[in-house]
């Protein structure tokens, strides 16, 4: 069985996704072949896994200092680009299309006609989940921005809707967290002003990671551009998680029972929505401005990790697509 696999590559956490599924269909002898779009092929790193893949310029968004910027966003689109790539992507040699949210696959399948599947958080919206600033535009997104014969929505929650659990990129080890260690990540913000909100907060020790940043260390604050390996064992070992509101880091954090705190990246319907689930859930904490002192306070609750354990997702759906990918087989896996 062949596969060409689209990635989203405008987050690490889509890659991430990936990451756990390519070793999964790999181990069920399913050839698969990457296609990323979404990020220039230089800022891709750690990508040894993923072989000869393709990249594409796709479409993404341009975010300044924890914003959405609308105009600029609008201003490096490139539609025609978007189009020829679609037009041009040979489907044919395949015999399933799977998508994570990346629309030069999703559409090439469609035009196509080649069996599709499209699995992410994003199909999660598609149905009755939490949602903040819903609106025509945000649900057609959603829908038509990469669509699939058969798209799975990802959540923390089923919400009573047909929708899978999370699909984690974490190997099996014992999870020893150090009480003072906090794991930041927050690539939307001035990395910059993260540092001067973390400086006087000299009683933990903060593991940074964010684009821009080298490997360095400033007293209680080891600052690091982005890695797989390091920042999985950072994961590991940290007590406390402080992040942008993205899907795929607060699913591992929530698998590995962290202390939470998100910042939305505001503007991003995704992001507001996965903050108001995760506290609704009573997962997590968050907040819509950072600040020393928020940060503080939120690291000296008496609030822990809570107890989530969520079933191998990325197994039971590599074992499915090598079975055909049959969508009533689908709803019998009861991951829940």
């Amino acid at each position: 069985m062949r596969v060409l696999y689209g990635v989203q590559a405008t987050g690490n956490g889509h890659i991430s996704r990936a990451r756990a599924m390519g070793k999964y269909l790999k181990a069920e002898g399913v050839q698969v072949d990457f296609l990323f779009s979404g990020r220039p092929a230089d800022q891709l790193f750690d990508m040894q896994q993923f072989g000869d893949y393709q990249v594409k310029t796709g479409l993404t968004f341009v975010t300044e200092q924890g914003h959405i910027n609308y105009v600029k966003t609008a201003l490096r689109a490139r539609p025609l680009e978007l189009w020829r790539d679609i037009r041009q992507l040979d489907c044919s040699a395949y015999d399933l299309v799977l998508t994570d949210f990346e629309p030069v696959t999703a559409w090439a399948a469609r035009s196509q006609k080649k069996p599709s599947v499209a699995f992410g958080h994003q199909y999660a919206f598609l149905h009755q989940i939490p949602q903040i600033h819903s609106n025509p535009l945000s649900r057609s997104i959603f829908k038509y921005f990469a669509p699939a014969q058969q798209q799975i929505g990802l959540h923390w929650h089923h919400f009573n809707q047909p929708v899978l659990p999370p699909i984690v990129d974490l190997q099996p080890a014992v999870n020893t967290a150090d009480l003072d260690k906090v794991l930041v990540y927050l690539p939307f913000e001035d990395q910059q002003q993260v540092i001067r909100w973390l400086q006087p907060l000299t009683q933990y020790q903060f593991y940074l990671y964010g684009p821009g940043l080298s490997k360095s260390q400033h007293g209680h604050i080891q600052c690091s551009g982005p890695c797989v390996e390091d920042f999985k064992r950072d994961l590991l070992h940290s007590n406390a998680v402080l992040s942008n509101a993205g899907f795929e880091l607060v699913s591992e954090a929530l698998q590995l029972q962290k202390r939470i705190l998100v910042k939305a990246l505001q503007g991003q319907m995704e992001q507001e929505s996965n903050a108001l689930a995760l506290t609704q859930l009573q997962l997590g904490q968050s907040t819509s401005s950072l600040s020393t002192q928020v940060i503080s306070s939120w690291l000296s609750s008496a609030e822990t990790g809570h107890k989530v354990q969520y079933a191998n997702v990325a197994l039971a759906l590599a074992k499915w697509i090598r079975a055909g990918a049959c969508p009533g087989e689908l709803q019998q896996l009861n991951l829940w």
